[in-house]
């Protein structure tokens, strides 16, 4: 790896990888592209460890052309594709953004490095290598006593972004099996940490319990997912960009299984230890339930074996160390909240997808 290429850099998961992999390859040169849709943001990649090292491309990567161009002039070895929209609320307002991201912006990644594994250029020896970000959501959902997700297990998406995802995984496996390009891919669990836009559940707990708002939790509560700190995800994707097998799937988790509600509720005692005298002391009195999402899947689990045993990884934060340091940045970023929130469409969503749904008891 000398010339990286990262899709979605400046996200969140991707601001944390751009820093992850600066800190791990001292001598790679990263090139961010993004589209700066409303998930994203430049102050996302304010204080890089090495901005010198740091080229950012604002494209779509629904542009075909513009895909083959990045690849091919800047000559790039290793594409780590997690560009994509990824919310399942919006997914079910405006699918069809999800089907032109997540598919064809896919595909004309998956053609761009095709034609740059083929070139009879002297420096693109067929070194190149994609890398590509799925979720457990591909697998649809578990009963209380089924086993985890294994890589073998069959895909089933229930949402229109699980949908749109699976897609992208087949496109991915397609080109790896049909031209013979050198691809692996990731399927993680949520993620929590850093810099997560406030519309997902971590962060929208944390800001709505420090300013005494209700919190939403949509219907009983008791959906069941494994939860993954942001950092430890980088960590697996940057072994399997080393030490992976090429064609392989690899699952990637923070194995525990809380229910959202147990989320909240950590998140809530972890507030009242730190705001004894806040107004709204318990926060956990802030929990409001409502009317659930459509299709919602009740359970997520991850088997990360495979992982474990061919790669040594395994997460390194607990949940309770990892929810502790996101709260820690929530509260030392104030600037970065305002300016997120300052955005038009981010309060017009709060309104759709959380305060114009039902209360229930």
């Amino acid at each position: 790896m000398r010339r990286i290429l990262v899709t979605g850099g400046a996200g969140f998961i991707g601001s944390n990888l751009v820093r992850f992999l600066q800190r791990r390859y001292p001598d790679v040169a990263l090139f961010n592209l993004d589209a700066l849709t409303y998930a994203a943001s430049l102050e996302n990649l304010a204080d890089l460890p090495d901005p010198h090292r740091h080229t950012f491309l604002h494209q779509d990567i629904r542009d075909a052309k513009a895909m083959r161009e990045i690849v091919g002039d800047y000559r790039i070895d290793t594409i780590i594709h997690l560009a994509a929209e990824s919310h399942v609320d919006r997914s079910i307002h405006a699918p069809h953004e999800f089907m032109e991201t997540n598919i064809l912006g896919t595909f004309n990644l998956l053609q761009a490095a095709r034609v740059r594994l083929t070139s009879s250029e002297e420096d693109s020896a067929s070194r190149i290598h994609f890398h590509h970000i799925s979720t457990d959501e591909v697998y649809g959902s578990l009963s209380p006593e089924a086993p985890p997700f294994s890589e073998a297990t069959p895909y089933a998406p229930n949402s229109p972004y699980a949908a749109s995802k699976a897609a992208s995984d087949h496109l991915v496996r397609s080109f790896a099996h049909t031209y013979g390009l050198p691809a692996t891919i990731t399927n993680c669990s949520n993620n929590y940490g850093p810099r997560q836009f406030p519309e997902k559940l971590v962060p929208l707990v944390i800001l709505n319990a420090l300013r005494g708002e209700p919190i939403p939790i949509y219907g009983d509560g008791k959906q069941v997912r494994d939860w993954l700190y942001v950092d430890d995800h980088c960590e697996a994707i940057s072994l399997v960009l080393e030490r992976g097998k090429v064609g392989e799937v690899y699952n990637v988790g923070g194995v525990n299984q809380p229910t959202n509600l147990e989320i909240v509720e950590l998140i809530c005692a972890e507030l009242d230890e730190r705001f004894p005298d806040a107004a709204c002391y318990p926060h956990r009195s802030l929990i409001t339930r409502v009317r659930d999402r459509p299709g919602h899947d009740r359970r997520y689990a991850m088997n990360i074996g495979k992982i474990q045993a061919e790669l040594g990884w395994s997460p390194r934060h607990s949940l309770k160390d990892g929810l502790r340091l996101t709260i820690d940045w929530y509260l030392a970023n104030q600037s970065w909240i305002e300016a997120i929130e300052a955005r038009p469409s981010y309060e017009e969503w709060l309104t759709l997808n959380y305060r114009e749904r039902q209360e229930v008891a």
